[in-house]
């Protein structure tokens, strides 16, 4: 019998994802990742909107016991601590968006987590996310593909999936509806049938980025001068982190127009704020790739691309710069390509790669 550790936050997904592999036969365990202190934890349950809150834990060991198997707390509060929330930090500070999911998949739940269960060994690990994972016989590739349920495609926050990740990991939700889920759940009599989805960063509830940075870092982000596409000083802002490319509300200053930030620098710790039509354009280029259905792009090749969770795929041409760079074209500009964020390449529903945008 091939044995499963199942990734549990609490939620529905993780829920009906171990419900799923126990009634295929395989032997299951349902771990929950602590990834705070408990003061931070404490904090996000004040808001009710983390995934990682006390009452998440009880629902997830309500869930595993209802169905008959053993579940385990793993505390990986270091690990996220240093991988994901620092990073975040640091990259706000360095003028960069960061996608901090994107990190713990990366380095806790598809590494961290892996690790510890092949150590323990079990066969595979197992999460509530929408996508499919598929191994290609003409390739000799694991394929990461979207879902059956478009609505809820996670495959961009797993971009960085590497081949032996992939080999070690199931997606038991890829082929069912949002709805489907629920239904299973209600169905099973599982606690967490009707629990909302959560939608913020689990570290930062309350929505308040450059509140977090503070208090996490003990800095303050000195203030500086808005400007205008031109560099004409247009006022001041209140420091780097309190913006993002894209942004037009909470600015701070009324230039009797509609305003975005089209641009930050750190060196001169200034904010560019610019007409919406200076948000577009047409290139970017990002690094930190990860190559997930070809082994390497040696030729301009044809893709589709989002630069954004919430963003439909766009044509665009990938090519290879050479010192782990890689330039992507759109076929039509694009708007508030941020640095930071991920770039994430499809070939209709095949994941190609991804990397971050500089």
């Amino acid at each position: 019998m091939k044995r499963v550790m199942v990734g549990m936050s609490g939620g529905v997904d993780s829920s009906v994802a171990a419900l799923l592999l126990r009634d295929r036969g395989f032997e299951v365990m349902g771990v929950t990742l602590k990834l705070f202190s408990d003061e931070d934890i404490s904090e996000a349950q004040k808001e009710g909107k983390t995934c990682c809150a006390l009452s998440d834990v009880m629902d997830a060991k309500s869930v595993a016991r209802r169905l008959g198997f053993e579940h385990l707390v793993f505390n990986f509060k270091d690990n996220f601590r240093e991988h994901v929330m620092k990073q975040f930090a640091d990259s706000y500070i360095c003028g960069r968006t960061p996608n901090p999911c994107i990190e713990c998949n990366r380095h806790v739940k598809f590494d961290k987590m892996l690790r510890r269960a092949l150590e323990l060994d079990y066969d595979y690990i197992a999460t509530g996310h929408y996508a499919v994972n598929e191994f290609d016989e003409k390739s000799g590739r694991y394929l990461l593909k979207r879902p059956a349920d478009r609505s809820k495609d996670q495959t961009y926050v797993l971009y960085s999936l590497t081949q032996e990740q992939l080999a070690h990991t199931i997606f038991p939700l890829g082929s069912l509806e949002k709805s489907q889920v629920r239904d299973i759940a209600e169905k099973a009599g599982l606690v967490n049938s009707n629990k909302p989805d959560s939608q913020d960063i689990c570290f930062v509830p309350d929505g308040d980025y450059a509140g977090f940075i503070r208090r996490f870092t003990g800095c303050e982000t000195p203030c500086g001068n808005f400007v205008d596409i031109q560099g004409k000083v247009l006022g001041e802002h209140k420091g780097i982190i309190n913006y993002t490319v894209g942004q037009r509300k909470h600015l701070g200053i009324s230039l009797g127009k509609p305003a975005y930030v089209v641009r930050k620098d750190v060196e001169s710790n200034t904010v560019t704020l610019g007409d919406e039509s200076d948000l577009y354009t047409k290139s970017l280029i990002a690094d930190d790739f990860n190559l997930i259905s070809v082994p390497e792009i040696s030729e301009p090749m044809r893709v589709t691309a989002k630069t954004r969770y919430s963003q439909k795929e766009q044509p665009a041409v990938v090519s290879y710069l050479g010192d782990g760079r890689y330039m992507v074209e759109f076929d039509e500009p694009q708007r508030a390509v941020t640095s930071g964020q991920a770039v994430v390449l499809y070939d209709g529903d095949v994941v190609v790669g991804g990397g971050t945008i500089i």
